[in-house]
């Protein structure tokens, strides 16, 4: 049986665009470059700051990343001061989450956000107690698609790849679960398309979190 579900936060649990495009904007701004726009905030977000960062200075004209150092430090700078603007979860989210908690399901974050942004957003939102892991990138632990955080998680909580779900809405996190070896999920709520998270072949996508439930159910009594 499913006896744990890890989540990826941006685009899965909390809908985060709005504290994503102010500080990147905010960054762009400092350098005197053009803003982005919400569409384009959802293609390039994801894959960690830096990537983040590249990809925003390329879309804003910089194209051979003149201000790349100069923009990551100030993005450090702007993020943490912006990181709850207007974050919000997902409808039905909270739900799931009381659902998995009565359920006795254990319950992780594994997000390429910086961790200590990671755990504001969790703890902000959601409460101190709300998950059972957070991990955010930091020192030692890779950044997805690289499975390593996933089983430092699965170590933590003492579960094997067959009994955990990961849920998530880009490529970058299809991929995640696929090398961590353990059953994904793409979200269809979230930042990306239904074809870019098919193209990497999820066994699940949901369009609404409390199809998780039917999912998890359906493990309980042995169904494929």
């Amino acid at each position: 049986m499913y006896r744990c579900c890890i989540f990826d936060l941006d685009g899965t649990l909390l809908n985060t665009t709005h504290a994503l495009l102010r500080s990147t904007n905010l960054t762009l701004e400092r350098l005197g470059l053009s803003p982005l726009t919400i569409d384009q905030i959802m293609k390039i977000v994801g894959d960690g700051y830096k990537t983040q960062m590249e990809r925003a200075l390329k879309l804003a004209g910089d194209e051979q990343l003149t201000h790349y150092e100069e923009a990551l430090k100030t993005y450090l700078e702007v993020f943490p001061e912006n990181c709850m603007y207007q974050v919000a979860p997902y409808n039905g989210i909270l739900g799931l989450l009381w659902y998995l908690k009565e359920t006795g399901v254990k319950t992780a974050v594994f997000s390429n956000k910086p961790h200590e942004q990671t755990v504001a957003n969790i703890k902000g939102i959601f409460g101190a107690s709300a998950f059972d892991v957070i991990q955010g990138q930091k020192e030692g632990i890779p950044k997805k698609p690289d499975p390593a955080g996933i089983f430092a998680i699965m170590e933590t909580l003492g579960v094997t790849p067959e009994e955990c779900l990961y849920f998530g809405d880009t490529n970058t996190d299809m991929q995640t679960g696929a090398n961590a070896g353990i059953d994904t999920v793409g979200v269809l709520w979230g930042f990306r398309s239904r074809e870019e998270l098919e193209a990497f072949q999820p066994k699940f996508l949901i369009e609404h979190p409390e199809e998780a439930v039917a999912i998890i159910n359906s493990k309980k009594s042995g169904e494929k």
